[in-house]
């Protein structure tokens, strides 16, 4: 006895398993969820995130994410544009404007060097670090990056590229616990790692 197959179900579940912490059952229970939900919420959320896919794309100065380029805070005069502060992913950005503490401006390097996930400094935004720096001139650069070992050897090679330059560079502070990762702070460790940066 053959059991019936619905391949647009199966199909649904399929793609629902790709996203992130999404197993089988979760995918099962998200699928029949969207089965039973209304025509309208269904298309709702499709429309959203084709518009998502179609709308969203990296700020052309920082790499953040936006709908227009450049972005609300590289456009924003209230900003300190003379203090550059350097974060691994949009996310990261998005947890240091919750503190309310930051009144730079921002480059994401869209990841962190890892050897042994292949991802050299060429696959981040550094070259065009670089040539922000040298054509902006901050006094200050922060370097946000992850307290762990990515992280790291990220902001020691970045580091590296800075000292010839001579801009003042400092690293968040400790306030944040080692192998940790910036978007699940709490603000209050954020803030502590902001107001202790060395």
């Amino acid at each position: 006895m053959t059991s019936p197959r619905i391949e647009s179900l199966e199909r649904l579940m399929e793609e629902l398993q790709k996203l992130p912490g999404i197993g089988a059952r979760s995918a099962e229970r998200l699928a029949f969820h969207l089965l039973r939900a209304s025509r309208e919420d269904a298309q709702a959320l499709a429309q959203a995130i084709q518009t998502l896919k179609t709308s969203v794309r990296n700020c052309e100065r920082c790499y953040n994410l936006t709908e227009q380029s450049p972005c609300a805070v590289c456009r924003d005069p209230r900003r300190n544009q003379n203090r550059i502060w350097v974060v691994e992913q949009p996310k990261d950005l998005l947890a240091l404007e919750a503190t309310g503490l930051v009144d730079g401006v921002y480059h994401v390097l869209m990841g962190h060097i890892s050897p042994l996930e292949q991802i050299g400094p060429g696959d981040l935004t550094i070259d065009a670090l670089l040539t922000r720096i040298r054509k902006e001139k901050p006094q200050e650069i922060i370097l946000a990056t992850n307290p762990n070992l990515e992280g790291d050897g990220t902001a020691l090679h970045l580091l590296s590229l800075f000292e010839p330059l001579g801009i003042k560079t400092t690293r968040l502070a400790r306030g944040l616990a080692v192998g940790s990762q910036i978007e699940y702070a709490t603000p209050a460790m954020l803030e502590a790692a902001i107001r202790g940066r060395q």
